[in-house]
């Protein structure tokens, strides 16, 4: 390491201040503190000082999607795969989904760090490490059979308006992976939804088709998987959000490294299943349902990109509450308002999306009426006890 700091020192004195490249310095500047620890502090205003910097934030996330990319990786082959009828190995599977997977994240990374990149030389600041997280999580969580140019477009939207319009890292009031995918969503509705994207537009080949779990609801028929396969991931989905199992694991290194708020996490969960449970409850009411509101509701937290979203995305600390029981009231207005979504409209068959936008929009106003609570608790209790003070005197 020593070897290539040297070398870096090297390549970095034509940036350096006064030097003829100077305006240029944040671009080569990124590479050092991608390699090495960043070597600046703050020096003014008020700040926690710990070893924790946004580096290791980032990479912790990173890590945490792992699994579930990787399953979604063999997942993606093997939904290919299995209707071919024909014999196939795991690495089979691995090496079909990575084919179509690997180029999807190349372009997230290239487009995304390359607005990123201008944008730090344009306004002279250093290159945040926050794409390290959002430049994965939006190929994560598109259709594999969505074009690259697609992926490009909804790119340099989530970064331009979703992020950079509001000041960049740290400022943005949106999760800037499910602006992206509003963005597709929107824009080419074709590819992002329906029975038939999920596997034969990934690989044009003819008489394979996949059908996702809420697809097949919403059109009034009966689901043929297990619970199992829901749980696991053996199902059409979108690249990574199909393993429950996964998501759980990268849930608990989140929550074990303090990245992510169980807080936010539970309360969602709960209150996706009070909205399965209510809508479960209306043929006893004697309202007639559908395949969607009879789903069990249990069923609805492992289904669709309702746990990501919930994982990775609802715990996002810039968008999301900050207060403590900002975080409860925050997260369990996302999972109540995904599942109602979701059956209410099956056109918009992932809820979790727009749950979580809505959410992040109403997140400082949530937290400003916990704070307003607090501060009026504390005058009533300050109060009271001059009230005692007084009449004991």
């Amino acid at each position: 390491m020593e070897w290539i700091r040297q070398r870096l020192d090297k390549i970095k004195q034509p940036f350096a201040k006064g030097e003829k490249y100077e305006k240029f310095a944040p671009a080569i500047n990124a590479l050092d503190t991608f390699l090495f620890t960043p070597n600046h502090t703050t020096q003014k205003g008020s700040h926690i000082r710990d070893a924790v910097d946004l580096k290791r934030i980032m990479i912790t996330v990173v890590l945490a999607l792992v699994p579930a990319l990787i399953f979604g990786m063999w997942n993606t082959g093997y939904q290919y795969l299995v209707q071919l009828d024909e014999p196939f190995t795991f690495w089979d599977a691995i090496g079909h989904g990575a084919l179509k997977i690997l180029p999807m994240i190349v372009v997230s990374y290239a487009v995304g760090l390359g607005i990123e990149f201008a944008f730090a030389v344009f306004r002279g600041h250093e290159v945040n490490e926050g794409y390290l997280v959002t430049g994965l999580l939006i190929p994560m969580i598109m259709p594999v059979g969505i074009p690259l140019w697609m992926v490009a477009l909804s790119v340099v939207f989530a970064v331009l308006i979703g992020k950079e319009a509001f000041g960049g890292t740290g400022m943005n009031i949106l999760n800037p992976a499910l602006t992206a995918r509003a963005f597709a969503f929107f824009a080419y509705p074709t590819y992002m939804s329906g029975n038939q994207v999920w596997v034969s537009n990934a690989w044009e080949v003819d008489g394979v088709s996949g059908e996702t779990i809420l697809g097949t609801l919403a059109a009034g028929n009966d689901v043929q998987y297990s619970a199992m396969n829901m749980f696991s991931g053996v199902i059409p989905g979108s690249i990574a959000e199909t393993s429950t199992l996964c998501i759980l694991i990268g849930a608990l290194l989140l929550v074990i490294a303090k990245v992510g708020s169980w807080r936010i996490m539970l309360s969602a969960f709960i209150g996706a299943a009070v909205m399965g449970l209510i809508f479960n409850a209306l043929p006893a009411m004697g309202l007639e349902g559908n395949e969607l509101t009879n789903f069990p509701w249990y069923l609805h937290l492992i289904v669709g990109g309702l746990a990501f979203g919930i994982v990775f995305m609802a715990t996002d600390p810039v968008s999301g509450s900050q207060t403590l029981k900002g975080k409860w009231i925050y997260g369990f207005l996302i999972g109540f308002l995904s599942i109602m979504i979701r059956v209410f409209n099956p056109a918009y068959p992932e809820g979790v999306m727009l749950g979580i936008l809505l959410m992040n929009v109403f997140a400082p106003t949530i937290d400003h009426y916990v704070i307003q609570s607090n501060i009026k608790r504390r005058k009533k209790r300050v109060n009271t006890t001059n009230a005692q003070v007084e009449t004991a005197v």
